[in-house]
């Protein structure tokens, strides 16, 4: 069974970076799209950035230029560095990645941003 197991969240200062991470157990086919969301208390889950099969990227406006996404297509692995980092940044961050006719979502790992 694939499981999906983020790491790499935490607290941190405003401007600050951190780098997210998340691993497959388990072989995982025909994957397509590799992505991370996220939720804040109280609001809907939000695409935040997608790499795709072939590279290309996908990122949320509110995140563009400070945040990169990256795949280890060896390792099933897709990361998230974020930098310059806001408290609106704050919320449980999600790693998904899609395959032909269906996703795997991992459990979620918490990040927060505060002085």
């Amino acid at each position: 069974q694939v499981q999906l197991v983020e790491s790499g969240g935490g607290l941190v200062q405003p401007g600050g970076s951190l780098k997210l991470s998340c691993a497959a157990s388990g072989s995982i086919f025909n994957i397509r799209d590799m992505g991370w969301y996220r939720q804040a208390p109280t609001k809907e889950r939000e695409l935040v950035a997608i790499i795709r099969s072939g590279g290309s990227t996908i990122y949320a406006d509110s995140v563009k230029g400070r945040f990169t996404i990256s795949r280890d297509n060896a390792k099933n692995g897709v990361h998230l560095q974020m930098n310059s980092l806001k408290p609106e940044d704050t919320a449980v961050y999600y790693c998904n990645i899609g395959v032909v006719g269906g996703s795997f979502w991992g459990k979620g790992t918490l990040v927060t941003v505060s002085s």
